[in-house]
Formats: C-alpha cells, structure tokens, sequence
C-alpha cells in the first residue's frame, strides 16, 4: 500500500523501497568510484580551503596546527564511518535530511536536513567571494597592472562578479553530473599539480625566507595548546577544511552500486584531504612561519587569502599559477557544492518536508532544475548580504559554517548509532562502527558546536562585526538555526503530512549484518 505527494510520487514501504525511501526521478550509474571521489576532492576545494582557513586557523592554534588538523580529522573519519553505515542501509539523496528523520523523526530530521542546506549556502557564497578575489587577481597579474587587483574591494562591481559565477557554476550543475565530472576532472587536477609545485618549492627554498622556521614535532604535541577554547576553535576551523566530503553521499542514487560505492568513495576523499593538507601545512609554515610581520601566517593582512601573500615569495614567477589554482579550486567547487543542496532540496520537497516546486525535475537533463536555481539565487543573496553587513566577510562566514557543519554532522552521527542501537551488538565490527565511532564523533562535534557558540556571542570573536552587540559569527550561526526551527512550524502547516510520519517512517533496520 502507498500514499503519494503532489507530483512526485514518495511511496510509504512500497515494493522494493527501503523503509519508505523511493527514487526521485535521478538519472542512476552515472558515476564510478573515481568520479566520485574527484567531486568529493572538489567539493572540498584544498587551494581555496587552505588560503581561506589557514590563517584564521594559525591565529587560534599557532604552531599546534598540524596537530589541530589531525585532531579535527578524528571525528570526521567517525562521522563518515557513519555516513557509510546509513548509505548502506538507506541509500538517499536527502542523506541527513532522511536519515535523520528515520532515527529520531520528521522534526528533528527537518532540522537536520536545514542545518545541511545553510552550510552549504554559506559556503556557496563564501567561494564566489574567494572566486571573485582571485579572479581580479589574476587579471592583474596576467596584464602586469596590479590596480586591477583593488576591482576586488568595490564592493558594486564585486557582488556582480560574484552573481556571474554564481550563474555559471548553476548552469553547468542545471545540465547534470555527466558535465560536472567533465568540467572536475580538468579544474581538480591543476589545482593539485599547483598545490604538489608549491609544497615542493616550499621545501626546497624554506630557509631562504627571512620569516622561516625549521620543522619540529613539537608541532603535533597538543599539550603545547594552552586553553580547551584554543582547541575547540581550532578544531571547529579545521572541521570546516574537512567539510564536503559527504557530497559523496549526496550522489548515492546516481552512482554505479551507490550502497557501497559512496560510502567509500566518502571515506576515501577524507584520507586523500588529509594528507594534502599535512604536506601544505607543514611546508607553509617552514616557509612562512607563524610571526604578526611580512609573510608571516599571523600577520592579520594575510588571514583572507594566505597565498596571496605567500605565492610570490615561494613561487616566483609560477606564483600566478597560484592564483589560477585557487581560482579554478573555488570555481570547480562553486559548482559541484550545489550538487549538494540542490539534492537535499529535492529530498525535503520529495518527502513533503518542503514545497512542490522543489522536487520540479529537468526533464532534458535529470537533475533538481528548479532546486538548483533556487539555491543559486539564495547563495548570491547571502553573499551581497554578508558584504554589506561584515567587514570581513571570508571570516566570519568561516567561522559560522564551523558551527552549522558541528550541527548537522555531529547530528547524523548520533542519529547513526541511535538507529541501529537494535542491531550494534550483534558483532563487534557493528559495535564499533555503527555505535561506538559515530556516538564519540558525534558527541565530539557538539561539545566543539556548543563551545564555540558560546565564544562566539562576543563580537572579538570573528571580525568585529556585531548586530545589538553580539558577534555576527554567533548571529550568522545560531540565528539560521532559529530561523529553520520557524520554518519548519510554517512548513508542518503548509504541508503536514511529513510531519505526522506519513512519507518516512521512524524505524530502526532488521537484525541482519550487511554484506
């Protein structure tokens, strides 16, 4: 038996369904484990990640960054321990959104699904911004006339810019994944040729700089890190260097053996961002050291965009590859981001969770055409907003998508273990991944979540930028959270039936072991 929802169908256990989860329209087997893992690798965006964060990250943790990184990496490879579990119990698109929604219910899960959609939101935004930048930046250095580079700081002619490649990467993700790996497989491979060049550039010639410092393990002994609020912020900056990874997860439906395929490919991206990221770091630090002058990585001039300030002195006359690099790493995941989104828009509208129009599929193309737009216009909206309101816009965007990423992550995992508390000690292989590492990352999560909340009322906290005297991090944050726990009362109005558990059912999976 099965009930239906506006035009498309969202069956109640229908045959061959899995617990209520039905197909969306999706076009299926269009990527491999490759593929996916290069979306994930783009999503991510290392050169544009670590020219956004490491600075910011440096000024909270100072030389325990490598350690820092390694322990924020902790609780994501928990997390998507997790993420594999539920994929392979209940392959979905809406990820979070469903599988949530199938632990705890639709109220929870709606949030869930919410938390989702605003950090994707912000950080559409925040890699137009460094697209933008970037983009001036190149210009100046191709022609030789560094004025264009100040185009950036207009702010009209910089929120054009930006509604530009927002438009772009739209397009492109409009006319389906096929065109998107195409377009990743050329943009993520030079960024990482330009990233291996600078790491080893930087390694070569460290001790030519005057702000150098030499390698020392001391650098990974997180004793030497004085305060919990140190390591909390840090670890909430380099959760944010990690984020993207699950956008494997999103294409479940649309991958070749998604049930296992995804969860892997999810896995895998984590590992491979990790050991980029260690390799930047370190060099980066050698190079530049941690000092408030020059090219130092404290010097509040280079928190923005660290390679900026760091391409040339490194690079020499490749430096303008740099800016190519971060400039295509924030462009190629402009675009596979709304792969996300778009995806988790469709799920909530194919569920009843949100309007009709959302769950409105391409025809011509297979994808969420109208999802896709709609989460275009949000992001660009969000960004000319932000531009307006914050002095440093990069930032405190940063630093918001921290907490909403410690939301939504830490919430499936928890969602993870509650789900199959029924069948976690049928073996130990259960035990540990399907409770014990998804209950540690996700009560790791809340714990950074809830500390860098309350540090972040104060508007020192990010840029300085307040609303009535609190921070605009806490506002960015929190009060999106607020925002989605409104709609979500309209939403159980306007279209109730989701939320009495008529289109996902709580439940809990058979006591079987997968294969």
């Amino acid at each position: 038996m099965s009930q239906t929802i506006g035009t498309h169908n969202a069956v109640v256990d229908a045959p061959g369904s899995a617990h209520g989860i039905t197909g969306k329209g999706l076009k299926t087997g269009q990527l491999g484990l490759l593929a996916v893992v290069v979306l994930g690798i783009s999503t991510i965006a290392p050169a544009y990640t670590l020219t956004s964060a490491l600075g910011p990250t440096v000024a909270q943790a100072g030389l325990q960054l490598p350690v820092i990184f390694l322990i924020g990496f902790i609780p994501m490879i928990l997390v998507s321990l997790a993420y594999r579990e539920l994929n392979a119990d209940s392959p979905d698109s809406g990820t979070t959104f469903t599988w949530v929604t199938k632990a705890f219910g639709p109220w929870i899960g709606w949030m869930g699904g919410w938390g989702l959609l605003a950090a994707n939101i912000i950080v559409l935004s925040n890699l137009a911004g460094v697209a933008v930048d970037f983009f001036y930046l190149f210009l100046a250095q191709l022609t030789g006339s560094p004025e264009l580079a100040d185009l950036s700081a207009n702010k009209p002619l910089n929120v054009a810019t930006c509604f530009v490649f927002v438009g772009l990467a739209v397009w492109v993700s409009y006319r389906g994944l096929h065109t998107t790996k195409i377009v990743q497989y050329g943009l993520v491979g030079f960024q990482l040729l330009v990233l291996g060049l600078f790491v080893a550039m930087a390694f070569a010639n460290w001790s030519t700089s005057e702000t150098a410092i030499p390698f020392s393990w001391d650098w990974f002994d997180v004793t030497k890190i004085e305060t919990f609020g140190q390591v909390a912020a840090g670890i909430s900056l380099s959760i944010f260097v990690y984020w993207g990874w699950d956008v494997c997860l999103t294409v479940n439906e649309e991958t070749a053996n998604g049930k296992k395929t995804a969860g892997a490919a999810g896995t895998l991206t984590a590992v491979v961002v990790l050991g980029i990221y260690l390799l930047v770091t370190i060099a980066t630090m050698m190079f530049a050291g941690v000092g408030t002058d020059g090219i130092g990585l404290n010097n509040e001039e280079n928190h923005a965009n660290v390679f900026t300030a760091l391409a040339s002195p490194v690079m020499g006359p490749f430096a303008i590859l740099m800016s190519l690099a971060v400039l295509s790493s924030s462009a190629a995941s402009l675009q596979s981001t709304f792969t996300s989104p778009s995806r988790s828009l469709l799920a909530m509208a194919h569920y009843g969770a949100l309007p009709k129009p959302f769950a409105h599929m391409s025809r011509k193309f297979s994808t969420p055409g109208f999802a896709t737009i709609a989460a275009g216009a949000l992001s660009a909206g969000f960004y000319a907003i932000m531009h307006v309101v914050s002095e440093n816009v990069l930032n405190d965007t940063i630093l918001a998508l921290g907490l909403m990423i410690c939301f939504y992550y830490g919430l499936t995992a928890i969602a993870c273990a509650w789900y199959f508390r029924q069948t976690a000690f049928s073996s130990l292989r259960n035990l540990m991944l399907r409770f014990v590492c998804p209950l540690v990352g996700g009560i790791g999560l809340f714990v950074v979540f809830v500390q860098t909340a309350v540090d972040s009322w104060a508007p020192e906290f990010g840029s300085g930028s307040e609303i009535f005297g609190v921070g605009l991090v806490f506002v960015l944050g929190i009060g999106i959270l607020a925002m989605g726990a409104v709609f979500m009362l309209i939403m159980s109005r306007v279209r109730p039936g989701f939320f009495r558990g008529e289109t996902i059912r709580r439940d809990t999976p058979a006591l079987v072991v997968p294969e």
